[in-house]
């Protein structure tokens, strides 16, 4: 939805996407989505995709080295880059720590579409306008492993507790975009196995359906 806004307003041009990936597992960082799946939706969204790699396990301080590598990658491709978009709704916290992180780097300005939102309403005009996402991950310490591999629709927020946040703003779940009007066409995606890691993180396998 952070894309759909930013294409929709003339003042901003999305030249790219960019996300964390673990190198030694071939993964989006946190989301558990694989690198494959990761190609084929920039691809259908119509964007590059320039990567921060880590490997796994890694600590913050590789993360900030990581991060900043990949946005100097995206200047060095685009130089009049200036601004990154970010996702983020409600958590101070976290906007204060992109926005100290860019700072350090210099050159950068972030940029907060969907910020104060209220997150039951978006993720209903998530679904009303025909995007398409599942669960891929879910932190079984705020929400049941079963709601992994779900497909986020109405039914899914119908059936959330009270106190988890129906954008999964807190942390509660990742979600894995796969089609809808962003999109020149829906991904076929299988769902493969689910998986307890950590002792805490229930992720579900996706895997391109040729």
């Amino acid at each position: 939805m952070t894309l759909g806004r930013l294409r929709a307003d003339p003042a901003w041009r999305v030249v790219g996407l960019v996300t964390t990936v673990t190198a030694n597992h071939d993964r989006i960082a946190m989301h558990g989505v694989r690198r494959t799946v990761l190609a084929a939706q920039a691809e259908a969204l119509g964007l590059p995709v320039v990567e921060a790699v880590l490997t796994w396990p890694s600590h913050n301080d590789a993360y900030e080295e990581a991060f900043a590598a990949a946005l100097a990658t995206a200047k060095a491709r685009w130089p009049e880059l200036a601004h990154i978009a970010f996702g983020d709704l409600f958590l101070a916290d976290v906007r204060a720590y992109r926005d100290a992180q860019l700072a350090r780097i210099g050159g950068w300005t972030g940029v907060y579409p969907l910020w104060g939102e209220d997150t039951a309403s978006l993720g209903r005009h998530f679904i009303a306008a025909g995007h398409r996402a599942a669960l891929c991950c879910v932190d079984t310490t705020q929400l049941e492993a079963g709601f992994c591999g779900h497909d986020y629709d109405a039914a899914l927020l119908d059936a959330l507790p009270a106190g988890v946040d129906p954008c999964g703003e807190n942390g509660e779940f990742h979600t894995l975009s796969y089609g809808g009007p962003l999109f020149a066409h829906d991904m076929r995606i299988a769902r493969g196995e689910s998986r307890l890691r950590d002792e805490r993180f229930q992720y579900t396998d996706f895997l391109l359906d040729e």
